[in-house]
Parts: structure tokens; sequence; C-alpha cells
């Protein structure tokens, strides 16, 4: 596996060597000292070029990068909306272990984008320098009274949807209403109680993969218990485990944040749950 040294070396000399490329610069966890290191860090590089269509009609012009195992072309896909002419890239996975997310970006499009950044190359001295908190755009975000109240209409509501899934025997559904529906809402409040306990300037990671450090270890793992297979029981048992986790979060988290909590909400949701539970299949009416 090339290290560190030796990709960066081989980044900055294609800078060099190329009078289209005017600067270049590293982006992402690598430029970021707060993210543990570790052999699966991903060099997010960006090349500030006049023009991107060289690169975009010379398909063989990555070779140089190494040999790769398979890699895509995140803008040609039929599902994204992509400005090619101002951004264009490749993200390539090689044969040695590292991998690479390259792009070429005109200047007016990168200095527009930049959040965390280390400069590699710089020709004309069009790099600005990065401030101290410009992680700051990671941070977790104080919320409104009314962003609170909201996340918890949406997790007692969407509990609904589960629980007549889960009574329908619909598991592809009721397993989606879990993981893109409800337990967003339980991760936003967990990082919210991150983010109180920090002054709210500190990141609980993308998807929440920071919080490990910085949960009780028991709330951790009540956390990760709310991941179930799909199993009707273990669905159910998920649920309330979701259902304690978040209610004694959200009441902490308002006492701790002067905000107001619907208690008759969380009851009443809870209570619809358990009465679904027990709804007998042959049932011709919920009440």
């Amino acid at each position: 596996m090339r290290s560190e040294k030796d990709m960066l070396d081989l980044i900055r000399r294609t800078a060099l060597e190329d009078d289209n490329i005017r600067a270049a610069y590293i982006e992402g966890s690598r430029a970021n000292p707060n993210v543990p290191r570790d052999i699966f860090q991903d060099y997010d590089i960006e090349y500030i070029v006049n023009d991107t269509k060289p690169y975009r009609e010379n398909r063989k012009w990555i070779d140089r990068f190494g040999e790769r195992l398979y890699m895509q072309y995140p803008d040609e896909g039929p599902y994204y909306e992509a400005d090619v002419e101002n951004c264009y890239g490749w993200l390539m996975q090689f044969a040695d272990g590292n991998r690479l997310d390259l792009h070429v970006c005109t200047k007016e499009y990168a200095l527009a984008n930049l959040e965390v950044y280390e400069v590699l190359v710089d020709k004309d001295h069009i790099m600005p320098k990065m401030k101290e908190d410009s992680d700051a755009a990671y941070w977790v975000k104080k919320p409104s009274e009314e962003e609170f109240l909201c996340v918890c209409n949406e997790f007692w509501w969407c509990l609904n949807n589960i629980a007549k899934g889960l009574w329908r025997e619909e598991l592809p559904y009721v397993m989606d209403m879990m993981d893109m529906v409800v337990r967003p809402q339980l991760k936003r409040l967990l990082e919210w109680e991150i983010g109180s306990a920090h002054d709210f300037k500190i990141s609980a990671g993308k998807s929440g993969k920071y919080m490990n450090r910085y949960l009780s270890e028991s709330n951790y793992k009540r956390f990760l218990s709310t991941y179930a297979k799909a199993d009707t029981k273990a669905v159910w048992e998920a649920v309330f485990q979701m259902c304690d986790l978040f209610q004694e979060t959200a009441v902490k988290l308002a006492r701790v944040l002067g905000f107001e909590y619907n208690h008759k909400e969380t009851e009443n949701s809870r209570r619809f749950l358990e009465d679904v539970r027990m709804l007998p299949k042959s049932a011709t009416e919920v009440y």
C-alpha cells in the first residue's frame, strides 16, 4: 500500500507538471485534524483547472494514479444532476488499498465550496488561508424550539406507520420506515444531546459515526439495539427501545435547552403502539 507521502507526492507532481492545473488541495478527513487517522481514509483531492473539458474527454488521463480495482464516474450517472463544465470527478479504488476521490473544478466553483482543506499546490496564490474554525460547518447545530418540537412530532407520528406495517406483516415497508424516517429523528435528537454537552462546538460525524465517543456507554448500546433484523418480534422490541431512548433524551434535552415537551403526544403514541401490538389479525376495527 502506497504511503500518504507517496500519494501526495504523486498528486502534487501531477499538478506541477500540468499547466492547465493552477492549484491543488486536499479536503475531507485527511485535512481535518479532529478526525482519527486510519488506513481507509480517502484522498479527497481537488484540482483547480482552467478548463475541465480535456480531462473529461481523455479517459486514460487517470491511469497515472495507479492500478484500479474499480471506479465510478459520479457525474455521468442518470440519477444525479451535474455541472461538468465547472466540476467533474472520478472515484477510484486502487489495487494497493488506497482510494482517491478526485475532482477537477474551475476556480470560481472551487473557491465557492471551500470548507476544511490543506493546500498542496498554488501556482497563482489564489487559495485563501483556512480559518481556524473551518470545521464549524460540521458541528451539531443548536436547534430552535420549533425544530425540536418538529423532530419530536415526526418521531411519534411516524411510529403509527410502523405499527400498521407490522400488523400487516409488510416488513420491507416497516424496515424502510424505521431506518429512513423514524431513526433519523432519534439520531438528530442524540446529536443535539451531544452538541448541548459541548456548547454546540463539536461534530458527531457523518451518519452519527462518532456518537460512541460522546454518548454514555449504556445509551450507545441502547441506540445500537434499535437496529433490528427483519423479524416482526425483533422489530417490535426495537421500536420500544427507540421509544424509551427518545423519550428520556427528549425530556432531558428540553429541560437543558428550556423547551416545552409534549408529554401527551408521547403517551398517546406509545399507547397506540401497545394497542396495535396486541391487536389480533382477525380484528375488524382498531378500537
